[in-house]
This record gives structure tokens, C-alpha cells and sequence, in this order.
């Protein structure tokens, strides 16, 4: 098989490139954004039906580093890095879940949740961590000096950058927004031996010290500013046609924050069309939360210009981010996709988590963000009866079970918890029992 390239590009400049062994995350030029650029032509040497066998033959496979999701797609990620400096937890392959009875309630049969959850750390910062990580590996196998990788989080992408750091025995280090995380959040990149340094300020706030720090020193930075991030998240893309036998859907939501996982997923169907895997585009959903909702705003004019926002507190906080690095690709994406920006409010994202929960899933309120965004389209009759719809899920529940509760408890200011289901205290008693179960059954 050939040697496949690829090299750092200027998203503003396609003349300005750059090396992918070399560490950069904004064009030196223009300080745009960069992506990773792939030589389609030595690609496109193979044609479809070869790509999609090998992509098949992996799949699943216990023939390391292959089976993994990402690693599957290896000549379409990052082919420069040798097999034995990838770090991976077979990520990716997580299940489509064919919401079968939730769409039946909102009149959409052919919808689908991607249980993106269902990974090593509980979220889909895996795919776009394994690339990272592995990178890094690479790179100090080249001879760079790299003291640490450094991230700054809101829970999810600590979780991953710690896991994979400690498994390539990397040191890791987090910048967290003080008492915004979950626990279950912050015990990850803990239990993971990370420097956890807990700032008192915001997500924005955090990634701007990061970034300093990341210039003063010889750390390597990991947010989804570094476009290497981003080959790993486009995957899920790759995946989802894969799952349904290399057909695309005619929807695909998503939640967007820091915004790198709706460009990556743009990038990724686009990279299936290009090289003839895929004939059309689906359309794209970006759902923000309304405390968060910068996107949202400019969607609304039309992208005509965009201006960041002060993020309010969200159940949803991982995207809790009211200046994202990302918009510029964002924006991009979208405009290319048909795309569309929808958002929800707390109350929204609450009961949509919750109402989805009650026909078999166990979803993270970012999720519901995109659930909201799902039926407030069907409502206005954008997304049709018959339309297939993939819904991205994010996180796993399991990461936020005190909101759940407080949910379920009432304990949520200004949210109806309309789908409250509390546990019942009964007697020891058989007869108690029996006479509380005739009432429910």
C-alpha cells in the first residue's frame, strides 16, 4: 500500500502548510485555525468498494491497533504515526441505538441515538484523545521535548487526556472551572494521577491560561484548537455510514460547545463523498444550550457576524462555552451541510433527557440538548416522518447522576420535572406492597 500524507493546513489559506511533525496549532501566517489535510489523490488510488473492505475487515477486530474504531481508519486519521506509538483503548463502536419507541412518541421511526457514551472514559473525547495521545508518542519518539500534555475541561476531555496519558505513561495535566464539574467528572483525570488544578473562573477562563501556559513551557496542548483532535472525533462520521451498511442519514444532531465536534463531523462526511464512499451530504444539527447559545445568535443572522457571550450556569456543561475556538470551522460546515443551529433552554434539556431515559437509554443533559433540538424541528416539520435521524449522544449518563436526581427529586430551580419518577416507600408488609403495585400496574 502507498505512504499516505497529510500536513497541517490554514483554514483562511490553502497555500499556507505546514509539516505534521512539527507542533502547531495556529497557522504562523494568519493565526487561523489549522486542519489536517489529507492527500486525497494518493487515496483515491483505491477506489470505494477497497476502502470500505478493509474498513469492514477491521472492524471489531482483535487485530490490534485495527479493531479499533479510529485506528481502523488509520490511512484517513494520521498514517504518519507508526503502529507502535499508538495508544488506544478500542475506542469507537459504539452502539447505534435504534430509538425505536421514543421516535414512535414524536412520529420520526427512523431514529437512531450514536451511543458515543459507551467508551473507555464515558464520553466521545476518546476518539479525538487516542489520536492526541498517540501523536504525542510519535513525536517524542522523533526527538521533541515534551514535558507534559495539558488540556483545559469541563469534565470530559480531562477524563480523556488523563486516561490516555497515563496509559502511554505521558504526564497529563488539567485546568478545571472550581465547583462546575460533576463528581464523577473529577475523580476521573484524580484517579488518573493528572496535575488537577481547579481555577476559579470558567471554561473560557481556563483555556485561556492554558494557552499561556502552553507557551511559556514545552507542553503540548490538547483542546480542540489542535486540529489533530479533530481527525479522531470525524470518525464517528465514518462509523455511522459503516453501522447502516454505507448509507448516510438524512439528519445528524449534535451538541456544540467549543464547536470542534461539528466540524469534525462535517469533515468526515466529507472526506466519505470525496473519495466516492457516499454520494450526498446528510444535513447537520449544531443544538446549543440557551446559557451557552453564541452559535445559536449568529445563526440567526445568517452567520453574518458572531460575537462571543458571558456562558450562564447549564445542566448541560460540557458545553457550557461562550467563546469557542472552533466557530470559524463551525460555520464553515454548516453553511457547506444545509446546517441548522437550534437551541434549549434548562427546563427543555431537562425533560428531553428525561423523557428519553423512560424508553431505555441513560442519556447526559448534553444530549437532551440535541433531543430538544430533534423535536423542535419535527414540530416545525423540518425534519419529515420518514427521514432518518442520528442523534449524536455524548456522554454517558453515569457522569451526571447528581443532576438526575436533583431532576427527579425536584430539586432543580425553574424546571418542571414533568417525567419525576421517585422511589416509594412501602411497610414490610406483603398486603402494602401488593396494594401499591395494584395502583401501578
Amino acid at each position: 500500500m502507498d505512504n499516505f500524507n497529510c500536513w497541517y493546513q490554514s483554514i483562511e489559506n490553502s497555500n499556507n502548510k505546514y509539516p505534521i511533525e512539527e507542533i502547531l496549532y495556529r497557522c504562523p501566517e494568519t493565526n487561523s485555525l489549522l486542519e489536517v489535510t489529507h492527500d486525497l489523490e494518493a487515496l483515491a488510488k483505491y477506489d470505494s468498494k477497497y476502502w470500505k473492505d478493509l474498513f469492514d475487515s477491521r472492524y471489531r477486530k482483535q487485530n490490534w491497533p485495527y479493531g479499533s474504531g479510529v485506528w481502523g481508519k488509520k490511512e484517513w486519521v494520521v498514517p504518519f504515526i507508526k503502529d507502535e506509538n499508538i495508544v488506544s483503548m478500542y475506542e469507537g463502536g459504539t452502539n447505534l441505538f435504534w430509538a425505536e419507541r421514543y421516535g414512535a412518541q414524536v412520529g420520526v421511526e427512523d431514529l437512531w441515538i450514536k451511543m458515543c457514551g459507551n467508551s473507555h472514559t464515558g464520553s466521545f473525547k476518546d476518539l479525538g484523545m487516542t489520536v492526541l495521545v498517540s501523536a504525542v508518542k510519535q513525536l517524542i519518539s522523533n526527538g521533541k521535548n515534551i514535558s507534559a500534555v495539558a488540556c483545559a475541561s469541563t469534565g470530559d476531555t480531562s477524563a480523556a487526556l488523563s486516561a490516555y496519558c497515563a496509559a502511554a505513561g505521558i504526564k497529563s495535566i488539567v485546568f478545571l472551572p472550581k465547583n462546575k464539574v460533576s463528581v464523577a467528572q473529577l475523580v476521573q483525570p484524580l484517579a488518573n494521577g493528572a496535575t488537577v488544578l481547579s481555577i476559579d473562573s470558567d471554561f473560557d477562563g481556563c483555556m485561556k491560561i492554558v494557552q499561556k501556559v502552553c507557551e511559556e513551557k514545552n507542553i503540548y496542548l490538547a483542546n480542540s484548537i489542535n486540529s489533530l483532535r479533530i481527525e479522531g472525533q470525524k470518525t464517528i462520521s465514518i462509523e455511522l455510514c459503516q453501522q447502516f451498511n454505507w448509507e448516510i442519514p438524512d439528519w445528524v444532531i449534535i451538541p456544540g460547545g467549543n464547536l470542534g465536534n461539528i466540524s469534525a463531523l462535517g469533515k468526515g462526511f466529507l472526506m466519505l463523498r470525496d473519495l466516492g464512499l457516499i454520494k450526498k451530504l446528510p444535513r447537520l444539527v449544531c443544538a446549543q444550550a440557551e446559557n451557552a447559545n453564541p452559535l445559536y445568535l449568529s445563526y440567526l443572522n445568517n452567520f453574518e457576524n458572531f460575537e462571543s457571550v458571558k456562558a450562564k450556569t447549564t445542566l448541560a456543561n460540557a458545553i457550557q462555552i461562550g467563546d469557542p475556538v472552533s466557530v470559524k470551522k463551525a460555520i464553515k460546515i454548516l453553511k457547506e451541510f444545509d446546517g441548522i443551529v437550534e437551541q434549549a433552554s434548562e427546563d427543555e434539556l431537562a425533560s428531553s433527557t428525561a423523557k428519553v431515559d423512560l424508553t431505555g437509554t441513560f442519556n447526559c443533559p448534553h444530549t437532551g440538548v440535541a433531543i430538544t433540538a430533534f423535536e423542535k424541528l419535527v414540530k416545525k416539520n423540518v425534519i419529515k416522518k420518514n427521514d432518518k435521524v442520528v442523534i449524536i449522544s455524548t456522554a454517558h449518563g453515569l457522569k451526571f447522576v447528581d443532576s438526575k436526581i436533583d431532576y427527579h427529586l425536584g430539586n432543580l430551580s425553574d424546571i418542571s420535572s414533568t417525567f419525576s419518577n421517585l422511589p416509594i416507600d412501602v411497610d414490610n408488609s406483603i398486603d402494602k406492597v401488593l396494594s401499591v403495585l395494584d395502583k401501578h400496574l
